[in-house]
């Protein structure tokens, strides 16, 4: 027996997807922070929309495409952790919201010497 009775659709807001993606971003070890660029600044002063930082994402009815702009943490081999962040992102998305990520496309804008400069005791950082 086949079921003709129609349910309605469903439609993921990107504001949703960006976030899912953000979030598994930042959950990849190496990846220090999103980058947010002045091209995004500028769109959520004039649009006065809240622009998910560092990602930008295309979502389709049965599939979507995220683009991410991150900062890596210094001492990580950064095709790795791109590859990671890449994986990590495409099942979140892929896991939550049902839909097929076509692609995950990675831009590294920056290197992060934070985590290292918390290793060095403070004394040493002091000039003399």
């Amino acid at each position: 027996m086949e079921n003709t009775e129609q349910t309605g659709f469903i439609r993921i807001s990107d504001d949703v997807v960006s976030t899912i993606a953000g979030m598994a971003a930042i959950d990849t070890p190496g990846i220090s922070a999103m980058s947010g660029g002045i091209s995004e600044g500028l769109a959520k002063r004039l649009s006065g929309r809240n622009v998910q930082k560092g990602v930008s994402v295309e979502v389709g009815q049965l599939e979507a495409a995220v683009d991410l702009r991150v900062i890596v943490q210094y001492g990580w081999r950064f095709h790795e952790v791109c590859r990671n962040l890449q994986l990590n992102v495409r099942e979140a998305v892929e896991n939550m919201t049902g839909l097929r990520v076509v692609e995950v496309n990675v831009k590294v804008e920056g290197v992060s010497m934070k985590d290292r400069e918390e290793e060095v005791p403070e004394e040493t950082l002091r000039l003399k």
